[in-house]
């Protein structure tokens, strides 16, 4: 799962680089400017899509109207979104990533553990977003969680590779491919974590 994650200035620097690349002509656009934060559900955050025939990057708000009053829903399990009404039309047409520099997860013992990539500075999470309430707003896509997860939670992030963004915004077999993928391990850090004596 992922209910919280962190964007820093060195993760803004980089979604710019990867525009760059796409795109040199995106230097004449006005730039989105990114501040770090904790991003929480609901909350605007950056995410690069799909800008015609280049990578593009914009603000939306993370997190669909859920089905009763104040519910929001900010994940979806990447294994069975296609099949579901609310995000087969995300998956098939509206991919997106959502670069963060860390994500949060909480234990039973509700200890906050922090999970960044051990290899690059910036973690690409998949994404998918819905046009609601006159707005485009994402959901985080999950997977199974691998086992610099489990420990903590049986869900976590489905993890692309700088190499996969394009893949996964603009070519709809392979990115049918990309739900399944297993992420790559990660480093986990936490504050504290409660010892249990026999």
């Amino acid at each position: 799962m992922c209910g919280r994650y962190y964007v820093d200035d060195e993760t803004a620097r980089e979604i710019e680089r990867i525009i760059r690349i796409a795109d040199e002509k995106v230097r004449q656009k006005p730039p989105v400017r990114v501040q770090a934060k904790d991003i929480h559900p609901t909350d605007i955050a950056p995410v690069l899509l799909a800008d015609g025939e280049r990578i593009g990057c914009r603000l939306q708000k993370w997190g669909l109207p859920g089905y009763d009053a104040g519910q929001v829903i900010f994940n979806a399990r990447s294994e069975t979104a296609a099949e579901k009404k609310s995000f087969r039309e995300g998956v098939e047409n509206r991919r997106l990533v959502v670069p963060a520099t860390w994500f949060y997860e909480w234990n039973r013992a509700k200890e906050k553990n922090l999970f960044r990539r051990k290899d690059q500075k910036v973690l690409f999470m998949a994404g998918i977003y819905n046009r609601c309430q006159g707005e485009d707003r994402f959901v985080i896509l999950t997977t199974a969680a691998n086992a610099s997860m489990e420990p903590v939670h049986d869900r976590m992030p489905l993890i692309l590779e700088p190499e996969e963004i394009s893949d996964w915004i603009f070519e709809r077999e392979k990115a049918k491919r990309l739900l399944r993928k297993v992420p790559c391990l990660l480093e986990r850090r936490t504050e504290f974590e409660q010892l249990t004596l026999f």
